[in-house]
């Protein structure tokens, strides 16, 4: 260790054990009834994870949304709706809305999902519990699906389905400011699933490392997932589809995102055989302005190129521009292990006949 890394671990680490220490008290007072929390007439499934940046809640809430219609229920998305103009008060967005709506209103994600749910709705705004119980009488829905709910400690919980992204390096499991966690390991104690993202980019023995290295912070054992995102295709910003993923093998392009984790979405396009000839990356939930998108187009101009970005990224770029040269990768949820697993535990939270 050099003597930078010392010095910055000596300076870090009370405030990294401080960090720790209120997260832990806070989780204890919503256990022991200190602190008040909201419960519901319908089970709660929580998608959060105990790191920043982005671990995949938005596809796996979408594969939850999808599991649930086809099993014949109502589910409502309760999401804070990250720098919409609504975060701090209240929306509604019912599911197949898809064009007319502002995302500077609602934010990205959210968008996104109401436009690909099959039923339901996404509420909308920090103050989730006070949504809740204001939109439920219209919605009526028969499950809650709480997005980036693991810190949200407010609302009682029916089950509790925690993110980790396999490619964050081992080193970042420390809680910040030292590392990447926003609250210590500890809070495993109260997850009922693991699910791994992006499992199919790091090795056999990375995954088994991350397995074991997480084990030392539960003793319940729960489920243990492991996930990957499938590409199925490039869309325009109508959400028509334009060609295959294996089309992209050999062709220049010009990758922009404004994701938490750019550099996965530029390895997607390359292990399809794109030739990345520009990586823009935004930071995350960033609005795109005319003069990012004229600067984008005027790069793949000058190369010939095709514009690729993420589903999330087209929500708010085709408010801007209707190009044809935008185009989106479509991924979905992939199960590598656990899927039957997973489908068992809910099913029995949701009270559905299990399947022959």
């Amino acid at each position: 260790m050099s003597a930078l890394e010392t010095l910055r671990k000596v300076t870090l680490s009370p405030l990294s054990w401080a960090w720790e220490w209120v997260y832990r008290l806070r989780r204890s007072g919503y256990e022991y009834g200190f602190l008040k929390r909201h419960y519901y007439k319908v089970p709660v499934i929580s998608v959060g994870n105990i790191t920043f940046g982005g671990t995949g809640k938005t596809p796996t809430i979408l594969w939850l949304a999808d599991f649930m219609a086809d099993a014949g229920l109502t589910p409502v998305v309760l999401t804070r709706g990250y720098k919409g103009l609504l975060e701090d008060g209240a929306g509604l967005l019912k599911s197949g809305q898809r064009f007319r709506l502002n995302p500077h209103d609602y934010g990205d994600e959210p968008l996104m999902i109401a436009s690909k749910m099959k039923k339901g709705a996404v509420i909308v705004g920090k103050e989730r519990a006070r949504n809740l119980t204001r939109f439920f009488p219209d919605v009526k829905p028969d499950v809650v699906l709480l997005d980036d709910g693991f810190q949200h400690l407010g609302i009682y919980r029916s089950f509790n389905l925690v993110l980790f992204d396999a490619t964050m390096d081992m080193s970042q499991y420390q809680t910040a400011p030292l590392g990447y966690l926003r609250e210590g390991l500890t809070a495993l104690k109260d997850a009922d699933a693991i699910v791994v993202s992006r499992a199919d980019m790091v090795s056999g023995e990375k995954l088994q490392s991350l397995r074991e290295f997480l084990a030392r912070y539960h003793h319940h054992g729960p489920l243990w997932c492991e996930m990957s995102y499938r590409a199925i295709g490039l869309f325009d910003g109508y959400d028509a589809f334009r060609f295959r993923i294996e089309e992209l093998q050999g062709k220049d392009v010009v990758a922009v995102t404004a994701i938490a984790s750019p550099a996965s979405f530029f390895q997607t396009l390359e292990g399809h055989g794109a030739r990345l000839v520009e990586k823009i990356s935004f930071p995350d939930h960033y609005f795109f302005s005319q003069e990012d998108v004229n600067d984008i187009l005027l790069k793949a101009s000058r190369y010939s190129a095709m514009v690729v970005c993420s589903e999330k990224d087209m929500v708010k770029l085709r408010r801007v521009s209707q190009d044809p040269r935008l185009y989106f990768i479509k991924v979905q949820v992939e199960f590598l292990s656990g899927e039957d697993s997973l489908r068992t535990a809910l099913g029995k939270v949701l009270h559905l006949e299990p399947r022959h």
